[in-house]
């Protein structure tokens, strides 16, 4: 199909004091990640990074005034382009790895995809046509050269570490099922998430490689307990408590795994 070229790559959205949301409306919503950037007094966070089709430090200059942690919920493509261009980079230890060594080439197109994965997606509820991007970032670009950078990380995490930006404090919450090491930060003073792609308000991707459902079962179990405000997910729109506890039920029904123990919380 022509592209057309992007007059520019990265959307920006302030969401409260704190909180802006940046995405790349390009990009296909299959990999349209949220990245997350909030305020702290002494540093700031960056909850995921994109792509990295284009330069996210550079799109968004003026939010990276102090000093950042990139944070990694998971180690997806469409979570980890952008981190090789920040100093600091958090990531669960079972997918240190994958930051570090990012495995193969990442593509913007489906023309190398098995049928079995496309059929994954698709019957988890995305349209994936051939091509993953919807515009050029500039032009002369070719799709073949996106590559995902090696991003090794600086700090590696565990359940129930706290992530401290002076005057905000988010736990790390071990979120496991969509992929081995997906993350969470939970603040519990102002009841924020942000969960990753552990739950968002879209077709959840639990069949896919590295994904597992009984750990999936426990996170979803765990996150409708949670006494949240908002969550700010690695997709789609923030919603809160009520809507966190309808996906969560509705998953565990699909799942076929809504039982006593999930009914009485």
């Amino acid at each position: 199909m022509p592209f057309a070229i992007a007059e520019r790559w990265f959307e920006i959205r302030r969401i409260d004091d704190d909180i802006a949301l940046l995405w790349e409306p390009h990009v296909v919503p299959l990999l349209r990640c949220n990245i997350w950037h909030v305020r702290g007094r002494h540093r700031d966070m960056l909850v995921d990074t994109g792509m990295g089709i284009c330069s996210l430090r550079e799109a968004a200059r003026h939010l990276f005034e102090k000093p950042i942690v990139a944070v990694a919920t998971h180690t997806h493509t469409d979570h980890i382009g952008g981190h090789f261009e920040f100093e600091d980079r958090l990531v669960h230890r079972l997918e240190a790895e994958k930051l570090s060594q990012p495995a193969g080439r990442a593509a913007l197109h489906t023309r190398n995809s098995s049928e079995e994965e496309l059929k994954i997606l698709r019957e988890a509820g995305y349209d994936v046509g051939e091509e993953l991007i919807t515009a050029l970032p500039h032009a002369g670009y070719v799709l073949e050269s996106y590559r995902v950078r090696p991003a090794p990380p600086t700090r590696i995490v565990e359940e129930g570490e706290v992530l401290d930006l002076g005057n905000r404090q988010f736990e790390i919450l071990h979120l496991p099922g969509h992929s081995p090491g997906s993350i969470g930060l939970w603040e519990s003073r102002t009841g924020v998430l942000f969960p990753g792609d552990a739950i968002y308000d879209g077709p959840l991707l639990d069949a896919i490689p590295g994904a597992n459902i009984q750990d999936y079962i426990h996170t979803m179990e765990r996150l409708r307990t949670l006494p949240v405000r908002v969550v700010h997910a690695g997709h789609d729109a923030s919603f809160g408590h009520e809507r966190l506890v309808a996906l969560a039920d509705a998953w565990l029904e699909r799942r076929g795994k809504r039982g006593s123990s999930t009914r009485a919380h």
